[in-house]
């Protein structure tokens, strides 16, 4: 006979009066009941006391998303194509949060509205921007004359990460945008003046820094594996950093509820396979996790099936078929179950299957029974 295992939808029950940062992790990028689930769990946060979210996407570009949901100008399908990366402004779910965060915050006082934050580097794994915007927006506010015109397209085509040969990372211009971008950031922070405007230069100023260092990595001649080994963990440290600063930044207000794909959330070091190479590199949630202990709660996200792009329904045996039976449409448990890791899966799908590894990671799971596709 089974024994019951409770669930629930009620995110009170996987909160601690401790939790500062939680995270709230997807198993793919291709199935989006996760994203809605997502948007009903923000809401009842809000009403906890939350105050922020931080989303998997580019943390300059999540500055104009929040500044319109704190109830500047522009119009929305301008913010979701601007202030977006990875083509997040495009998922339907993405779009109803930013909407509803402004309608939320148009009668609030400051101190209460929610802010949105991107807290993902400014990469993918296999490309990288210019550094250039980053530091010129610094190089603007400190209101000095200097010279950062490079060639922007050298910079930014694929090629200047995946072959050595054809980065500029280790360049006289490089080394030139480095020296100037560190003096910059002293000259930053001997200033005794810091608001907005002062924390938004440091942003972006950072920001064209850790380009310049990743851009450098991209110029080593090392293998493959090691070359992607190394990115992957640049961009989850740089996560890491960014989450560290959002709460510092939001710490007065109230916690702040993270959502990405549970190989950037879960406390355990993450893998993948990639170019035919087995990629392994600690996440951001490995790295917060032991600065912020208690303050970090992590909830990995689970999926039964989605007809959409071929995940079909779980063998019984598997960890996620023994979730399927718990419940109609989706819930959250602490109560881990005992199986075998799913085998149905391919890359395509971009989903991580429940595993061990992945349950010593997570403090709780959110398992949806049968995914949506991108509409409701």
């Amino acid at each position: 006979m089974l024994r019951f295992r409770h669930m629930s939808q009620d995110i009170r029950e996987f909160i601690s009066p401790f939790t500062e940062l939680l995270a709230f992790g997807e198993p793919t990028h291709r199935e989006h009941a996760h994203t809605w689930i997502r948007n009903e769990l923000f809401e009842q946060l809000a009403g906890l006391g939350f105050r922020s979210i931080a989303l998997e996407t580019c943390r300059i570009r999540g500055l104009v998303v929040d500044d319109y949901v704190q109830g500047g100008p522009g119009e929305l399908d301008a913010v979701m194509k601007e202030g977006f990366s990875h083509a997040f402004g495009e998922w339907p779910a993405n779009r109803e949060l930013v909407a509803w965060m402004r309608e939320y915050n148009a009668d609030k006082a400051p101190q209460e509205r929610l802010a949105f934050h991107g807290f993902d580097f400014q990469t993918e794994t296999t490309s990288a921007p210019s550094p250039r915007p980053y530091l010129e927006h610094a190089r603007d506010y400190l209101g000095e004359d200097v010279d950062l015109t490079i060639d922007d397209e050298k910079w930014s085509r694929d090629e200047a990460v995946l072959d050595l040969t054809k980065s500029p990372g280790r360049s006289e211009e490089a080394i030139r945008l480095r020296e100037i971008g560190t003096g910059m950031l002293k000259r930053l922070h001997a200033r005794k003046t810091v608001d907005g405007a002062w924390s938004r230069a440091e942003t972006h100023l950072t920001a064209g820094l850790s380009l310049l260092q990743y851009h450098r990595e991209c110029a080593e001649p090392n293998p493959l594996g090691v070359r992607l080994n190394r990115l992957c963990q640049m961009r989850d440290g740089v996560m890491a950093r960014n989450l560290l600063e959002i709460r510092r930044a939001e710490a007065g207000r109230g916690p702040t509820f993270v959502f990405a794909h549970n190989a950037h959330l879960q406390r355990t070091n993450s893998s993948m396979e990639m170019a035919g190479e087995r990629i392994e590199w600690f996440s951001a949630g490995a790295l917060v996790a032991p600065v912020l202990g208690d303050q970090y709660t992590v909830i990995a996200g689970t999926l039964g099936r989605n007809d959409t792009f071929g995940l079909g329904e779980p063998d019984k045996d598997t960890l996620e078929g023994r979730l399927q039976g718990r419940f109609t449409t989706w819930g959250m448990t602490k109560d881990k179950p005992e199986g075998k890791t799913r085998t149905d899966t391919t890359l395509e799908m971009g989903y991580f299957p429940l595993d061990q590894h992945l349950m010593d990671g997570a403090d709780a799971l959110l398992h949806v029974r049968v995914g949506r596709p991108v509409t409701r």
